[in-house]
């Protein structure tokens, strides 16, 4: 129960990683938004039933006043925030850079770039408040990496890295941590569903892999449970890379 009292916003939080971040954080005590462009109720409904205190609630992370809306009813919900988890994202099939066009490029940076800009301003006030505030920014393995063919993707992520790393010395004064978690390929129900791209990653990456099996979203949430806690009180602008031992800056 290191969360017990503290309320975690999770973007993104639906399906997939957000949701077993979520998941746990409410195991450990947390009260939880559970934010998604997509419907948040069944999420939700699941973890209410476990007597979790959660907030569900459907945004869009690239619109300010939906973003805005998030933060103020989480507040109003539960007293305040306490722990930002951007998770929200978009992904990409793999394509040659000059295919990708102006705009599917510009909607990669909005959804992963811009959308943890606007849910770290507008939770930034409750973060403050809280004096223990602690924002988690869910990266890629695939930008330590340099992979091909995934240039918007790549790009976005290790924009994260770097926005979390400049972040993390501008609100050190008021007691806010800003790390980011940089996940491998994992196999969330979207993904898993790709069979054809699931095979071709085993067979190419589980060679250099340490660990030689699927990550799965629950592997990530010991990472960002340990980041939202006080254990982690004095740890920032840190990338914690999560992916079985792939890639090892």
């Amino acid at each position: 129960m290191r969360l017990k009292g503290r309320t975690a916003i999770v973007t993104g939080a639906a399906r997939g990683i957000g949701a077993a971040i979520a998941a746990r954080f409410a195991a450990e005590g947390a009260n939880v938004a559970i934010a998604d462009i997509l419907d948040t109720g069944p999420a939700a409904a699941g973890l209410a039933q476990s007597g979790a205190a959660v907030l569900a609630v459907q945004a869009d992370v690239t619109s300010e006043s939906e973003v805005s809306s998030l933060c103020v009813q989480t507040a109003k919900r539960f007293g305040g925030i306490d722990i930002l988890v951007n998770n929200a994202a978009m992904t990409t099939p793999p394509l040659p850079f000059e295919t990708i066009g102006a705009d599917r490029w510009r909607r990669m940076m909005e959804v992963n770039t811009l959308g943890p800009y606007l849910c770290a301003r507008e939770s930034l006030s409750h973060l403050r408040a809280s004096g223990r505030g602690r924002i988690i920014n869910i990266a890629s393995d695939t930008a330590l990496l340099g992979v091909p063919f995934m240039l918007n993707y790549v790009t976005s992520k290790g924009a994260l890295i770097a926005f979390s790393r400049a972040l993390a010395r501008e609100l050190g004064k008021d007691r806010i941590t800003v790390n980011s978690i940089s996940p491998g390929f994992t196999l969330s129900e979207r993904i898993a569903a790709q069979t054809e791209r699931v095979q071709q990653y085993r067979q190419e990456q589980w060679k250099s892999m340490c660990l030689k099996r699927d990550e799965l979203p629950e592997d990530l949430v010991g990472a960002a449970a340990f980041l939202a806690s006080d254990e982690a009180s004095f740890m920032t602008g840190q990338n914690l890379v999560v992916d079985g031992g792939y890639a090892m800056p």
